[in-house]
């Protein structure tokens, strides 16, 4: 894929070089200073000009590919490089290589905290102090939003095989353990009830009210009492495993 992308990017190259060659040689455009202009505006359009070998003369446009450097990037086709400052013995380079996925978390929380569940913004605070207090309670926000979802992974998609991640190889692309492709298939877990996502699972617990009651046309001052939602088998589980959450 990346080899074929480069050759198409190399010709494309290639073709806008032949319409700057081809006035050249129809003596509508000469001088080395004009020539190399044209030339300049055009040549790195594709991101490929490292790779080109130019030739510029008063009347004359000539380039050629420079083989070996294509095939030095072509050797690193599919491959990335890591790099650290810390030594072997701080982290090894499998440690290394998982820190750098565990970004995606980082990327996660942002969005979270941009977007889809605690919206930062807008700020309407003006003074610098307010708009950090702001800022603050939404990290400490999301702080427990990840805890809760750490607690509740037995009863959403997620993988509860957490162990894997640091056993399997980091290079490899990631799989799913077979119980998490079990409950993204059947959609249920093993005891049959419905598989949440997170916000599935907080609409379901918003059903737990507490209504306070008290008989019609009564007076402000009239005796009252309380009734409680019933918590269903999925919304009980739901609260014992925020009971685990140790911090």
């Amino acid at each position: 894929m990346r080899a074929h992308k480069r050759e198409s990017l190399l010709q494309a190259t290639e073709a806008l070089l032949k319409t700057i060659q081809a006035r050249v040689d129809a003596g509508k455009l000469s001088g080395q200073d004009r020539i190399g202009v044209c030339v300049g505006k055009i040549i790195n359009k594709h991101k490929v000009a490292k790779h080109f070998e130019l030739n510029i003369g008063a009347n004359s446009l000539a380039w050629t590919r420079r083989s070996q450097a294509i095939t030095a990037e072509a050797a690193l086709d599919g491959l990335y490089i890591i790099r650290t400052s810390l030594t072997a013995q701080q982290m090894q380079a499998a440690d290394c290589v998982r820190n750098y996925k565990s970004l995606s978390n980082v990327e996660r929380a942002f969005r979270s905290l941009k977007t889809v569940d605690l919206k930062v913004r807008p700020i309407h605070h003006r003074l610098a102090n307010r708009v950090r207090a702001h800022i603050l309670l939404c990290m400490l926000a999301y702080y427990v939003e990840w805890h809760m979802r750490e607690a509740w992974r037995e009863l959403t998609f997620a993988d509860t095989d957490q162990a894997a991640k640091a056993e399997r190889d980091p290079v490899a692309p990631a799989k799913r353990s077979a119980a998490a492709q079990r409950k993204a298939q059947s959609k249920t877990l093993d005891n049959g009830q419905s598989v949440h996502s997170f916000h599935t699972l907080m609409a379901e617990l918003a059903t737990l009210v507490c209504n306070t009651c008290r008989t019609p046309q009564a007076g402000p001052d009239a005796s009252s009492f309380d009734v409680l939602t019933t918590a269903n088998a999925c919304q009980q589980r739901a609260l014992e495993l925020l009971k685990t959450i140790r911090l």
